[in-house]
């Protein structure tokens, strides 16, 4: 349970800043997520022809760049986390604020490119379970 409840005021207050570092986490994310890829490609290739030339020098600079992104989205979403709210979908770019609504803690839902919230939904639902304020 959290600590701290959001109005819907605080939250909106917050966007231009979730924004900011949702964009950020989605850009990267994105991008880690393509290199994953290309990677995995890569090693089913290697084990479809039994063997193989590994280009090591592509191989290390792409697990560097993964780790290095992986600690970049890491850092971006502390700031989320410190900010109060709880990230649910990078692709998507969700976050959860806790609210009480009616005498009951639910979340506020808040979507990248959202300029106000507008949802939101009990702690044991999700995005699909949005509903309208």
């Amino acid at each position: 349970m959290a600590d701290r409840h959001f109005s819907l005021g605080e939250v909106e207050a917050l966007i231009p800043t979730l924004t900011a570092i949702m964009g950020t986490v989605m850009a990267l994310n994105e991008e880690l997520e393509a290199i994953t890829e290309r990677q995995k490609a890569e090693r089913q290739r290697i084990a479809m022809s039994g063997g193989g030339v590994v280009d090591r020098s592509a191989w290390r600079r792409d697990s560097a760049r993964i780790a290095g992104l992986g600690r970049d989205v890491e850092a971006q979403l502390a700031r989320i986390l410190e900010l109060g709210g709880v990230p649910k979908d990078l692709r998507l770019g969700l976050v959860d604020f806790p609210h009480l609504r009616d005498g009951r803690i639910v979340n506020l839902c808040w979507k990248h490119g959202e300029d106000r919230i507008r949802s939101w939904h009990g702690l044991d639902e999700g995005y699909a379970s949005r509903k309208l304020l």
